[in-house]
């Protein structure tokens, strides 16, 4: 059980941009398509993704087992925690947005929130820009994360 709930460390950089990829995607398919029950898949992706990494992320394991083998395997090792940390970002922004469709029928509230994962993903993948990790980086530097929880993530720059 402690292998299935366990996040990578560290993370295969290119895996993490195709996950942003399929992440915009979906949010497009959403908003484009005005599905909303859509928004349930993207929280159970995220919450997938927080608990157990790309094990039982159905983007995460196209990305990982299918998408980067048929690249040639190419890998970049970044950092675990600071992804987490931005995964975590983004359940807790879907999960508003299916509390505001469902449950106070807010469709804007909600397509405005999943369109900030949105932003947040194109950034990902399209530049390698984690906001999530810089986001992290300064709570660490603050010390509102401990040091201890990602000693690898202390060169990044701020």
């Amino acid at each position: 059980m402690r292998g299935l709930f366990s996040f990578p460390h560290p993370v295969n950089e290119y895996a993490a941009r195709l996950v942003a990829g399929m992440v915009i995607v979906l949010i497009l398919t959403i908003l484009f398509t005005n599905q909303s029950v859509l928004l349930w898949v993207l929280l159970y992706g995220f919450t997938a993704r927080v608990l157990t990494g790309p094990t039982l992320s159905p983007m995460g394991l196209i990305a990982t087992k299918i998408i980067v083998p048929v690249l040639g395997n190419p890998n970049k090792p970044v950092a675990g925690p600071p992804k987490r940390f931005a995964q975590l970002i983004g359940f807790l922004l879907s999960l508003l947005a299916i509390i505001a469709e469902f449950v106070f029928s807010s469709t804007n509230i909600a397509y405005l929130l999943i369109s900030v994962i949105g932003i947040f993903a194109a950034l990902e993948s399209i530049l390698g820009f984690c906001a999530g990790c810089y986001v992290f980086a300064i709570l660490m530097k603050y010390g509102l994360i401990p040091e201890s929880t990602c000693e690898k993530c202390n060169n990044i720059n701020i």
